[in-house]
């Protein structure tokens, strides 16, 4: 299953690589299953993956950005939770933060986030792999290098705009941001993926999506997203961060939701609002401590 995932993620790469920056990538083709905009550079790479599972593996379902839940005629007894371009946007900007990520779990049931068992997120434009397998580590990737900075002043960090209504957001996370604007830094990548293996590589702190509890805390907020994302809820869904999540457990650092609360028995499979979640990623347990509070803080002021 390890070389089936590292050779999939691998191949989506080659297909999307020559895309990149194309402004005839950018047209739209269709809607995906959890609402968000399917790309011409989206739709060709969805289609490469069935292609490539029909060959090397017919009996693996797959569950996938715009495709959803696809099962052989079989019974299945694994599943692959694909992204194949995490972070679409950038990658028609052609930047760098752009990534393929794949999760492995068995298919029994209904699979949580804590049943991956292998997860691989390479990056589009580099190529670099980054892949975990539960309880044997980083098994290939660069060094690990988490950060031991503890200080939200001089914290390095991501966070997420993409169909975000901006304000509310900011209320949230303002006091954060502030407090690293000179000491630190804080970004919008437009990849969870590529923003999370960062926390691995030393390159950042930490990263923070607070969107589905803002939600869950100020209920009226929900319509806000659903304007923002054009009648979809569009936070991080599972193929997301699956994958993402796995690598940055192997190396020692911390993901959690917003609340504090660990992953793993979120669903592995599904889109919509009920099965997104909020991301609390460090590099360390004093930071990501000091992370939570000022949530606490933020959402206090949103929900009065």
């Amino acid at each position: 299953m390890r070389k089936l995932v590292r050779d999939l993620a691998l191949r989506l790469r080659e297909v999307v690589l020559p895309h990149l920056g194309s402004h005839a990538a950018r047209e739209h083709e269709a809607q995906a299953v959890g609402g968000d905009v399917t790309f011409a550079i989206d739709a060709e790479a969805e289609r490469e993956l069935e292609a490539f599972l029909a060959e090397r593996a017919p009996d693996v379902a797959f569950y996938s950005e715009d495709r959803g839940l696809v099962e052989p005629a079989g019974s299945a007894r694994v599943v692959l939770v694909v992204d194949p371009i995490d972070g679409t946007r950038p990658a028609l900007a052609g930047l760098e933060s752009c990534c393929v990520s794949i999760a492995a779990a068995p298919l029994d049931g209904e699979p949580r986030m804590g049943d991956v068992s292998v997860g691989c997120v390479v990056e589009i434009k580099s190529g670099r792999v980054f892949l975990a397998e539960r309880g044997a580590g980083i098994v290939d990737g660069p060094p690990v290098h988490l950060s031991t900075n503890d200080r939200i002043e001089r914290m390095f960090w991501t966070y997420g705009f993409r169909a975000r209504p901006a304000r509310p957001t900011v209320e949230v996370i303002g006091d954060l941001i502030d407090a690293s604007s000179v000491g630190g830094a804080s970004f919008e990548l437009g990849s969870a993926a590529f923003e999370m293996t960062r926390i691995a590589t030393g390159q950042l702190d930490a990263v923070i999506e607070p969107g589905p509890r803002l939600i869950d805390e100020v209920p009226a907020m929900r319509a806000e997203f659903e304007r923002v994302g054009g009648g979809s809820v569009l936070n991080n869904s599972p193929y997301d961060i699956a994958a993402a999540t796995l690598i940055l457990e192997e190396a020692g650092a911390l993901v959690t939701d917003a609340y504090g609360r660990s992953l793993a028995g979120a669903p592995l499979l599904g889109s919509t609002h009920e099965f997104q979640m909020s991301v609390v990623a460090s590099a360390n347990p004093a930071l990501q401590e000091a992370i939570l509070r000022a949530l606490d803080a933020g959402f206090l002021r949103v929900s009065g």
